[in-house]
């Protein structure tokens, strides 16, 4: 049998090495940008404009004018029907005078415009400060939440709240991941967060979730039926007899996002991109984290690591 278990050191390092970055660009983000992410004018505010084409366009067509004047992501969206050539573009404040050179070089390289029918105007941020604050909060409570469903289900099971703060602490795991990319992704590559971040993050979490329970249960239902087996070879049965399930559904979501994220428009593409890195790293957490730290904690191997520590300490300094 695979000892998956075994070698649960390197997962946390492997973590840590994909945490780590993520915390530093945070940081540096914080430090330039005043947020740990770089936010869109979803969050901010911003200009509006409204374009009707005489003729069909390009969502990329129109992405690279603005992106020409400096606006590193413009949010492009159709209005109506296709056939009504009519297109909406959300971007940071801009003043009269350069909307006019904007259109001029709209007219002049995607097509001609409809003046009669387009509009400029000045919005406020989509996703205001407490609509952040009420996701925030809605993260806790889920996470909370689960923790005490996960406790009360596995109520049978020896210290079951270990299953409980196991599952949460990895899906802090997963969401600190997501985080840290696109911060990352926000210093190298000018990426912003906007509203669909958050519809993101909460959909990683129900993966993560999902996940980590599938392989729990598992858990819980050989713990009884292998009474006389370590509770390592138990954990690292449970893992490998789930693991063909979680792959088999975690692979299936992650080729269609890839499919998406080859051949799907510009505007969705961080959406799906941050999704991605959620649902491969959720996936990663259920069984090289959440589990491992399970065992990490029923072994006691924390207080054994401090207990060294301590103790290299004391003879360091009786050497002395």
């Amino acid at each position: 049998m695979f000892d998956i278990i075994g070698k649960r050191y390197w997962y946390f390092l492997i973590s840590a090495l994909l945490i780590v970055p993520g915390l530093i660009a945070m940081v540096y983000s914080t430090a330039t940008y005043g947020a740990p992410v770089r936010l869109s004018i979803d969050f901010t505010g911003g200009s509006l404009m409204v374009l009707k084409f005489q003729q069909p366009v390009t969502e990329e067509a129109i992405r690279d004018v603005f992106m020409s004047y400096g606006f590193t992501n413009p949010v492009v969206q159709r209005l109506g029907q296709p056939e009504d050539n009519t297109w909406q573009v959300r971007m940071g404040f801009i003043d009269v005078e350069t909307v006019d050179k904007i259109k001029a070089s709209l007219a002049e390289r995607v097509g001609p415009i409809d003046e009669a029918s387009s509009s400029f105007s000045t919005v406020g941020p989509a996703v205001g400060h407490e609509v952040t604050q009420a996701a925030t909060v809605a993260v806790v409570i889920a996470s909370l939440l689960v923790g005490m469903f996960i406790i009360i289900t596995f109520r049978r099971v020896p210290k079951a709240f270990r299953y409980g703060v196991c599952a949460i602490s990895a899906m802090a795991h997963d969401i600190l991941v997501a985080l840290g990319f696109i911060s990352i992704m926000g210093l190298f590559f000018n990426w912003e967060v906007d509203a669909l971040f958050l519809t993101a993050i909460l959909t990683v979490i129900g993966f993560s979730v999902q996940d980590k329970i599938v392989v729990f249960d598992r858990i819980r239902e050989n713990t009884p039926k292998r009474r006389g087996e370590p509770f390592e070879t138990i954990v690292n049965r449970s893992i490998l007899e789930t693991l063909h399930r979680s792959l088999a559904t975690q692979l299936n979501a992650m080729f269609v996002m890839i499919a998406i994220l080859l051949f799907g428009g510009a505007s969705i593409k961080q959406f799906i991109a941050v999704m991605l890195v959620g649902m491969v790293t959720a996936t990663y957490s259920s069984i090289f984290n959440a589990v491992p730290v399970l065992v990490v904690w029923e072994n006691g191997e924390v207080g054994q690591f401090f207990r060294r520590i301590s103790g290299r300490k004391a003879a360091t300094g009786a050497s002395g």
